[in-house]
């Protein structure tokens, strides 16, 4: 068996398909019915939306699977991901690459794979739309075409996650998307008594900022917010702009005294860039900490309340 070879741009490819904020979501139709026509269309078990992260293939939609991801390293999609165009193989017994890996051997008996890679508007390769079957066969030419199309509509897909998602000023996650992810992550937090916290933070003199050198300087500072926010958190943090100057960071598997430090920590990179950045203003923050209750926050607004309540309460001190 051949592990799968890594791509040249793994780094920024990873960083894109992190930003979409999609990987162990819940299925979504828009995603489903395209694994449901490629599967109909086909005459085919199984058709995938696959995700290829560091360590696994992860399925955003699966037809007829069972299971949620495998590893990488006997994926088929992480050798689809190498190139631009579908990648077929007719017989995986045949095969030396496949012949002994333990997806040919085992369940779900792979065959016959053909995956399209999936690109996003960088360019970076994140997945792929795959069929499946458990007998070898082969594609025509308007097989090809047909598999690119539907490949193509899981694109448009994926793009608009980001468009209704993401903040277009600071490209990081707006209130919209920090409200479903948010649930999600507290749901998961709540069934496996997981300890979470929400930093809410509100710049200080933003207003000033604007009158005095011009709202383009504005944006420049909320940038830079964002870009120290994305420097500081972890992977496994969720933090957005909530619209004008509010920002809000949910870090999960920490505790309110554990949000303290990592608080402190972000304030000193903060006071780092300012000196370095030496305009002739600060870009400085009041903040407030809650810690996640369930039997409290039954809701993302309900955590988000208290956290804008006690930002307020250190405002005015």
């Amino acid at each position: 068996m051949k592990k799968p070879d890594i791509p040249q741009d793994e780094a920024a490819r990873l960083e894109t398909l992190r930003s979409l904020n999609i990987l162990d979501t819940a299925s979504e139709e828009r995603f489903d019915r395209l694994t449901r026509m490629a599967k109909r269309m086909f005459g085919v078990p199984i058709a995938l939306v696959s995700l290829v992260d560091e360590n696994r293939q992860w399925f955003k939609s699966c037809a007829d699977l069972d299971v949620s991801e495998t590893p990488r390293d006997i994926s088929f999609c992480g050798h689809a991901i190498l190139g631009n165009e579908v990648f077929i193989i007719p017989d995986a017994t045949k095969d030396e690459r496949f012949a002994d890996n333990p997806l040919v051997l085992n369940e779900p008996y792979v065959r016959f794979y053909a995956g399209c890679p999936l690109r996003y508007l960088n360019g970076s390769r994140l997945g792929t739309l795959c069929i499946i079957d458990r007998k070898p066969r082969s594609l025509s030419e308007e097989d090809l075409q047909t598999l690119k199309d539907l490949a193509s509509m899981v694109e448009r897909e994926l793009a608009a996650i980001q468009l209704a998602t993401v903040d277009e000023l600071t490209n990081i996650t707006n209130r919209r998307g920090f409200m479903f992810l948010a649930q999600h992550s507290l749901s998961l937090c709540a069934r496996q008594n997981i300890p979470a916290s929400l930093v809410f933070f509100d710049l200080n003199n933003f207003k000033q900022v604007n009158d005095k050198f011009g709202h383009a300087e504005g944006d420049r500072a909320l940038i830079a917010f964002a870009i120290q926010m994305k420097n500081s958190f972890r992977v496994s943090d969720l933090y957005a702009r909530l619209g004008g100057d509010e920002f809000v960071a949910l870090l999960t598997n920490t505790s309110k005294n554990l949000a303290e430090e990592v608080v402190a920590k972000f304030l000193q990179s903060l006071k780092k860039y300012n000196q370095e950045a030496n305009r002739e203003y600060d870009i400085s923050v009041s903040y407030g900490i809650v810690e996640f209750n369930y039997d409290k926050h039954d809701t993302v607004d309900a955590l988000l309340a208290d956290g804008d309540s006690l930002m307020y309460e250190g405002k005015k001190q």
